[in-house]
C-alpha cells in the first residue's frame, strides 16, 4: 500500500501542520540523525505519524521550531515513540523542548510481556505482521537530497509507530498505561537532568581504586573532557580517550614525555592539550585535603551475588503476577545501589532510582528480604 507522504520544509508550512495536530489524541514521532564526530546529534529528518500519513519535516530549511515545541508540550496530545532516548536528545536540541506525556512503544511491549526491549522491526512483524525492509539507519541523512530508500524508510517510520500505538494502547489496563506513561516521564526527567561535569568521576571506571589525592584528579580531568566535548561538539575519546583517564589519575605525569606513554594516549591529545593537561593535573594535585571528594565504595564483592539474586527474585514474583517483562521490574543498577547502601550488615536504605509503583509494590519486602539475609549471616 503506497504511503500518503508530505514534505515540510518551511517555517509557515511546520507551523500550520502543528496547529493541526494540537488537535489529535495522539502524533507518532522518530527522526533520522547523524552522530559520526560530534557530541551532538546532527538532525536529519523529522518524521511524524498521524495514523493515516507520514508527515517528513526538513530540519536543514527550519528555523523557527517553536510550533513543534508547543505540540510536543502540550498535555492534551500523547506523543509515540520507539526506544527514544536519541531521539529525546535530538528534539531537545532543536526545539528546546521535550515531549510529554511520552507512550515509549518499546516499554508498552515490555508491559505486555511481548519482550523486552524489543526493537522496532520486531514489535512491528509481532503486532502488525509487516516485515519491514532492511534499515537505513546508517545511511547519510544530512545528503540532499535523500534517496527513494530512505524517504520510503522514514516514511514507513511514522506511519507504522502509529499504527503500533493504536493496536498496543487497547490491550493496556488503566495501570500499565499509567505505568509506561510515568516511565516516559522519567525517560524525559532524565533527559532534563544535564550531569554535572565535577561529578562524572564517580563513574570513570576503576576509579574506586583511587586514593582521595587522585581522586581529586580524576575530579578535573572528567570535568574538563565533559566541558570539552561539549565545548567543541566532538565525542569525548576524541578530547581524551576513556582509558586513559585512570592512569593520568594515579600517576600524574609532570612532563610531556612521562604523559606520552600513559595507556591509550592519543598524539593528538598531547599535541593539542598536553600542556594544559600536565597544568591541570598539578593543579588538581595540591587540592588542599579539605577539598579532596571522599574514597568511592569499592564494587560489591562476591558474597552479595546471592543476595542480589534474592532482591531479584521478589521482582520476578512482582512481574509475574502482573503478567510484565521481568526486566521491567528492578534495574541491576537499582538494586547493586540498595546493597551497597548498607551490605553486609545494614541498614538499608532504598534509592532514589526506585520510585512510583516500584517502590509502592516492592520496596518493603526489598527491605525485609534484606533484613532476613542478615539474619542468616
Amino acid at each position: 500500500m503506497a504511503i500518503d507522504i508530505h514534505w515540510i520544509c518551511d517555517d509557515r508550512s511546520l507551523a500550520e501542520h502543528c496547529l493541526q495536530w494540537q488537535q489529535l489524541p495522539f502524533v507518532a514521532l522518530d527522526t533520522e540523525f547523524m552522530r559520526v564526530d560530534t557530541f551532538y546529534p546532527k538532525a536529519g529528518l523529522i518524521q511524524v505519524g498521524d495514523g493515516a500519513r507520514a508527515f517528513l519535516i526538513d530540519p536543514l530549511h527550519i528555523g523557527d521550531w517553536q510550533p513543534l515545541a508547543r505540540l510536543l508540550e502540550n498535555p492534551q496530545v500523547t506523543k509515540v515513540l520507539h526506544a527514544c532516548s536519541e531521539d529525546l536528545e535530538v528534539l531537545l536540541r532543536l526545539t528546546g523542548s521535550l515531549p510529554a506525556p511520552l507512550f515509549d512503544t518499546q516499554l508498552a511491549a515490555g508491559y505486555l510481556n511481548l519482550g523486552f526491549s524489543m526493537g522496532y522491526s520486531r514489535l512491528v512483524q509481532e503486532v502488525l505482521g509487516i516485515d519491514l525492509p532492511k534499515g537505513e539507519t546508517r545511511s547519510d541523512w544530512l545528503q540532499r537530497p535523500l534517496s527513494e530508500t530512505q524517504v520510503s524508510y522514514a516514511a514507513e517510520d511514522a506511519v507504522h509507530l502509529a499504527e503500533l500505538y493504536e493496536r498496543l494502547r487497547p490491550r493496556l489496563s488503566d495501570d500499565k498505561y499509567a505505568w509506561v506513561l510515568d516511565d516516559g516521564a522519567e525517560l524525559v526527567a532524565q533527559m532534563r537532568r544535564e550531569t554535572d561535569p565535577y561529578e562524572l568521576y564517580r563513574e570513570a571506571k576503576l576509579a574506586w581504586k583511587l586514593s582521595r589525592q587522585q581522586l581529586a584528579v580524576m575530579r578535573e580531568l572528567c570535568a574538563w573532557r565533559e566541558r570539552e566535548a561539549r565545548a567543541r561538539d566532538l565525542p569525548r575519546n576524541r578530547i581524551l580517550r576513556e582509558a586513559s583517564l585512570w592512569p593520568l589519575a594515579r600517576t600524574q605525569p609532570d612532563n610531556l614525555s612521562a604523559l606520552a606513554k600513559i595507556e591509550d594516549m592519543h598524539p593528538r591529545t598531547i599535541r593539542q592539550d598536553g600542556e594544559f593537561l600536565l597544568g591541570l593535573i598539578k593543579q588538581a594535585a595540591s587540592t588542599a585535603p579539605a577539598d579532596w571528594p571522599p574514597v568511592l565504595p569499592e564494587p560489591l564483592p562476591i558474597e552479595a551475588s546471592g543476595v542480589l539474586k534474592q532482591l531479584r527474585a521478589i521482582g520476578q514474583a512482582e512481574a509475574e503476577r502482573l503478567g510484565i517483562a521481568p526486566e521491567l521490574m528492578l534495574r541491576k543498577k537499582t538494586l547493586e545501589a540498595l546493597l551497597k547502601s548498607g551490605f553486609p550488615n545494614g541498614p538499608y536504605q532504598l534509592p532514589d532510582s526506585l520510585r512510583g509503583w516500584r517502590r509502592e509494590r516492592m520496596g518493603q519486602a526489598l527491605l525485609d528480604c534484606l533484613a532476613g539475609a542478615g539474619e542468616q549471616r
